[in-house]
């Protein structure tokens, strides 16, 4: 069994009309997406606003999803800041809320070196026995973690279990895949690089549109394994048209609207994040029924 599963999809953070943090609902949408096939939930990462959140409030998301989903789905907590305090404090206050895993961040803004990112990941492996999976998004942190040394970190710290590689640089996240250590999981963290990520060695996915579409990428997953490509690809392709639309606008705007639409109390994005443009909203409503 792999440590946090093969499809996993990076959860969104629900909040009443007040602006507040939903438990319910919360707990909800986890149930019915491991309902769907996911094997692992991801919390409170940037799909679900994370930097948004209080540390009660993240404290209490990441207890209610664990308790809706308990024994069922890994509980992946993103413990991630810029701050290597702040992230040690995050990642032991997870461990009491009851999650599985921790997620980290490379850290954003203020552009780390490499040997700085040895330091910070060290210092949070340190901090917990929980399995922990590094997070490379360079699009959104300013800085690329390089193979090296994310393979580095794995070697001196036997908790650093996988990584959510979403550099989108196939290369890149081959040449994880070949110079890794038994038990390293490589998951994508592009929805649309899912296949080809496979094709190079990845183990799964952590994914947006498996809100939706979760139950295709499993038969997609599932068929690569047993050797049918074809079929896999037939699928892959089918659902280029989803991921396009939801990513036309900032991540999670459109995904949350979607699922607004999907009958959950999903709520609006907290600023600066706001509502979704009429074009995307117009692009992404006719391809829901799909999904329903």
């Amino acid at each position: 069994m792999t440590t946090f599963g093969s499809l996993l999809t990076a959860m969104i953070t629900p909040f009443d009309e007040s602006g507040a943090l939903d438990v319910a609902e919360s707990s909800r949408i986890a149930t019915y997406l491991v309902d769907r096939g996911n094997d692992g939930l991801v919390v409170a990462g940037s799909t679900g606003e994370g930097q948004t959140l209080t540390d009660a409030e993240r404290n209490s998301l990441i207890a209610a999803v664990k308790n809706a989903v308990a024994g069922r789905a890994c509980v992946v907590a993103n413990a991630g800041t810029n701050d290597t305090r702040t992230s040690v404090a995050a990642t032991q206050a997870a461990l009491g809320a009851g999650a599985d895993a921790i997620l980290a961040v490379v850290p954003y803004y203020n552009k780390p070196t490499q040997s700085g990112m040895l330091a910070h990941f060290g210092a949070i492996a340190q901090a917990t026995n929980l399995p922990i999976m590094i997070y490379n998004i360079p699009g959104r942190t300013g800085t690329n973690m390089l193979p090296e040394t994310l393979l580095e970190l794995a070697r001196r710290h036997d908790n650093v279990l996988g990584v959510k590689e979403s550099s989108g640089d196939l290369k890149q996240i081959a040449t994880i895949c070949r110079d890794r250590s038994a038990g390293f999981q490589v998951l994508c963290g592009d929805d649309h690089l899912f296949l080809p990520s496979l094709a190079v060695g990845a183990d799964g996915l952590v994914g947006v549109a498996t809100h939706l579409c979760s139950r295709f990428f499993r038969a997609m997953l599932d068929a690569y394994r047993a050797g049918n490509v074809a079929v896999a690809t037939r699928i892959h392709l089918a659902e280029l048209e989803l991921i396009d639309a939801l990513f036309a606008t900032t991540n999670p705007i459109a995904i949350k609207w979607a699922m607004n639409q999907m009958d959950f109390n999903a709520g609006a994005c907290r600023l600066p994040l706001d509502g979704i443009p009429d074009a995307v909203a117009a692009r992404l409503r006719p391809l829901l029924s799909r999904y329903t």
